[in-house]
């Protein structure tokens, strides 16, 4: 699903509120294989991107350039996501129809469920199930996202050199990722993703979009709260909250860090445990099997544990690179393994190809 044409090959570009990701992948369509290409990551300041929205221009698009310029990447194309207020997602039903049908009259259906001007926000919708809760009827996917932001990436993407070929949304680039990785499940499985500054839920069965919810909160949480207890810099406290990467060791966390990481690591497993039991309380057939956690905040030590704890579901962070094709000459097998979690969201925007519907 996305908001403009697609074409054969891009690049993924995941720009997040903490980072730039950029990952180029080779796809082998007859062993339906994947092979890492390039990949790259760079920090952005603090703020530069808050809820979505762009507020450093300049860091955003100069993050970019760099990574471009590193990973010496040969297409422009770039496939994009976006995440936030600004964007909607609802699973509707709605009567019987052909696609022509509901393609003419979504813009209708979509403002009963749509807090925007209907004028304002860019409309895509995906057929779920032609059988619906009833006879007559049929489940459909409704995903709109404000022009504004939408043209917002464009021009920021525009102004790297690049050429913006799809906007997707989060959620989805999640699911395809792990649809690739770990196949399609009979039963409903969570799709966690932690982002700096929002969470993302995402229950698919069967590759189905079941569910979906944004929490307002995430693992820039955590530092800050240990940047407050331990009256450090922010760039310390992230380095206390998940270990320094160049260090052969973890090192000894101090007490007031493991007992922020204990008391926000519950606040936000509560949060989520509240939205899958909204889910579990009205879909039909409504069953979970696992969750999946992905995002810079999946790193987090004790977070699959809390969250395990919290719902009574398994808990585990899913690996993005579980399939690909990865020469170990080319890209430490250590780093990948370390921000394997971050990867999530452009891994599944690198797999995004003109064969996508």
């Amino acid at each position: 699903m996305g908001f403009l044409n697609r074409n054969k090959r891009a690049i993924g570009l995941d720009i997040g509120s903490s980072s730039v990701k950029l990952m180029e992948l080779e796809h082998d369509a007859k062993a339906n294989s994947y092979r890492l290409v390039a990949f790259g990551m760079e920090p952005l300041p603090p703020e530069a991107i808050v809820d979505g929205a762009i507020m450093n221009t300049g860091a955003v698009v100069d993050a970019i350039r760099r990574l471009v310029e590193k990973a010496r990447v040969k297409t422009k194309d770039a496939v994009v996501s976006i995440s936030g207020n600004s964007v909607i997602i609802k699973r509707i039903n709605l009567p019987l129809m052909t696609m022509e049908e509901l393609e003419e009259s979504i813009q209708w259906e979509a403002e009963q469920y749509i807090p925007f001007d209907i004028n304002d926000v860019n409309l895509d919708v995906q057929l779920l199930d032609d059988t619906g809760d009833d006879a007559g009827q049929m489940d459909v996917l409704l995903v709109a996202a404000r022009k504004e932001m939408v043209s917002e990436y464009q021009s920021l993407i525009h102004q790297a050199g690049l050429k913006p070929v799809v906007v997707d949304v989060d959620a989805f680039a999640i699911a395809n990722m792990f649809e690739f990785n770990y196949g399609h499940l009979a039963q409903a499985v969570a799709l966690v993703n932690v982002g700096a500054d929002n969470v993302t839920i995402h229950v698919v069965r069967n590759g189905i979009s079941m569910f979906t919810r944004d929490i307002g909160m995430g693992g820039r949480q955590f530092t800050e709260e240990i940047q407050r207890a331990m009256n450090i810099s922010y760039e310390d406290a992230e380095i206390l909250k998940v270990g320094d990467p160049e260090a052969d060791e973890r090192a000894i966390v101090p007490e007031e860090v493991e007992q922020v990481l204990v008391s926000v690591g519950e606040s936000l497993a509560t949060e989520i445990q509240r939205s899958l039991d909204f889910y579990l309380s009205t879909a039909a057939d409504s069953d979970l099997g696992r969750i999946y956690l992905s995002g810079g905040g999946a790193r987090t030590p004790g977070l699959a544990r809390a969250i395990s704890r919290q719902t009574g579901l398994p808990c585990e962070v899913a690996d993005p690179f579980t399939r690909i094709q990865i020469d170990e000459r080319e890209f430490k097998e250590g780093y990948l393994e370390d921000i394997a979690p971050q990867a999530g969201v452009v891994v599944g925007l690198a797999m995004r190809r003109q064969a996508d519907k």
